[in-house]
């Protein structure tokens, strides 16, 4: 009998952790849909990983696709997002809109107690940055960045190495990102209406990749900032993007390391890596899956373990839950505020032919 009951109370105890992770799926707002990697989000939505609570955008022509692609109906769509605020209180908002306007998303959610995570990278000026930063101290929300190379295990594993000795004291870090153009690769209309806008975007491939390698190496180096940044922009296709860089290199110093950042619409094929040179050995993250590390002439493919967060919205959801503390991991607001800066001084710098100093 004692068995039976406590076999009842475990199966009770099962359900109950069953019935709290189905609770635990996100309710999100969400602020644009001009971003394409909303596509991402819509399809987390259909195959049940999250809840939309509502969806702000203005554009009537561009709610009416996604209604039509995604099956949504017309309960969930707001002309604007303090609209959408006035209605439902989500878990968070996610913003999907030009970069230049990710601080009017923080500016609507912080006095609710609304949570923001916005698509890389965190704003185009430092006073933007600045501004988001006073709002989210002072309402106590959280403030993401999502990225998608924060996802990618390879990354993950690539610090966890460094962290523990195992290529010795960083030297030089180099990460190449960018594809053949985003014209060229099919990206809507919608989106590179401002993603080739030097107001609404910052910039072109200085900022739109610029900003990966910039996340990365901040992390890597513990939160801390360059000393300089030097930065040379190029126009190499201007008929295609008369407003803005296509390629950029970003020169970052550090007292004991060197960050080159190689960002490019001009690349013959699509690439995410980063390569970490040490004292002692050598780790190149190919892509999300695989990763080389060499010492001396010795090269082996190394075996990449799962990380405890494999996507934007497991990550979030434990941010809510008090499971993760950002600190001065790759999505945090400590991290992008540096990012913003090191973006800020590269393109000053591209612009008037100088190292700037931090």
């Amino acid at each position: 009998m004692k068995q039976l009951i406590r076999y009842s109370l475990l199966c009770v105890g099962l359900l109950s952790t069953c019935m709290s992770t189905a609770q635990q799926l996100l309710n999100v707002g969400v602020a644009g849909l001009s971003h394409d990697h909303v596509h991402l989000l819509m399809h987390q939505f259909k195959e049940g990983k999250v809840h939309i609570a509502g969806i702000a955008e203005s554009d009537t022509a561009l709610v009416a696709r996604y209604k039509k692609s995604y099956h949504l109906p017309d309960s969930l769509f707001y002309p604007s997002l303090n609209a959408m605020l006035a209605k439902v209180h989500p878990d968070a908002v996610l913003g999907y809109n030009p970069v230049a306007e990710h601080i009017l998303v923080v500016e609507a959610c912080a006095p609710k107690g609304i949570p923001v995570m916005v698509e890389k990278p965190l704003a185009t000026t430092v006073a933007q940055a600045t501004r988001i930063a006073a709002l989210a101290d002072k309402y106590h929300i959280p403030v993401l960045t999502n990225y998608e190379t924060t996802w990618y295990s390879t990354n993950q594993y690539v610090y966890d190495l460094v962290k523990k000795d195992a290529v010795g004291p960083v030297r030089k870090m180099i990460v190449h990102d960018g594809h053949e153009g985003p014209i060229e690769i099919g990206c809507s209309k919608d989106f590179t209406n401002w993603l080739t806008d030097p107001v609404k975007n910052g910039g072109g491939a200085i900022v739109d990749f610029g900003c990966y390698g910039a996340n990365l190496m901040t992390w890597l180096m513990d939160g801390k900032a360059p000393v300089a940044v030097t930065a040379v922009a190029r126009h190499i296709k201007p008929s295609v993007y008369p407003k803005v860089d296509d390629d950029a290199t970003i020169l970052l110093e550090y007292p004991a390391a060197t960050g080159i950042i190689e960002a490019s619409w001009n690349w013959p094929f699509s690439i995410k890596d980063w390569e970490v040179f040490g004292k002692s050995g050598y780790l190149h993250a190919l892509n999300a899956n695989q990763l080389q590390q060499r010492k001396k002439d010795n090269t082996e493919a190394l075996t990449v373990p799962v990380p405890a967060y494999t996507d934007n919205l497991t990550y979030l959801a434990a941010v809510l839950n008090g499971t993760v503390k950002p600190g001065n991991d790759l999505s945090s607001l400590n991290n992008n505020l540096i990012v913003v800066k090191i973006l800020e001084a590269a393109r000053k710098s591209a612009k008037e032919g100088k190292r700037i100093t931090l």
